[in-house]
């Protein structure tokens, strides 16, 4: 059995930037900030960022740019790698969240936490083993999800 899952709650740092492919097909970018704190060996306190890129296409990058800088989000998707080389001619590899789903994150008067879903039904994009992608509804001519 294999499985690629990935469920993240953290802090938008930054508005989710939005281009098109060249299918028309709307895209949005954000890096996601989710961390923790920890002791060491000397009983110092300690904090850890750990920043992760996120991507979605089409009615969920809609709604993902409606999301500002700061807000507290949860993610649900699939972990993509991609190599790429730059005009430098160093070879890079970059690990991508592709987003099935996203919900802000508010806190109640009373200290619970309310999501508010705001995910499209008909958008739930899977990311197969040799990097393309299938949706069980509607593709763009290039694959992804629309």
């Amino acid at each position: 059995m294999q499985r690629n899952h990935i469920e993240l709650a953290g802090y938008l740092g930054a508005k989710p930037v939005v281009r098109f492919l060249p299918s028309g097909t709307k895209v949005a970018n954000v890096r996601l900030a989710e961390g923790y704190r920890y002791n060491d060996a000397d009983k110092q306190e300690h904090e850890h960022t750990n920043w992760h890129a996120i991507v979605a296409y089409g009615r969920l990058a809609e709604i993902l740019e409606q999301f500002d800088k700061g807000d507290n989000v949860l993610v649900d998707g699939t972990l993509q790698i991609r190599e790429f080389t730059p005009a430098d001619g160093t070879k890079r590899r970059v690990y991508e969240v592709i987003a099935r789903t996203a919900a802000r994150l508010e806190r109640l008067a009373n200290g619970d936490v309310d999501v508010k879903d705001n995910n499209p039904q008909e958008q739930h994009a899977q990311v197969t083993v040799d990097g393309g992608s299938h949706a069980s509804d509607a593709h763009s001519q290039d694959g992804w999800p629309v």
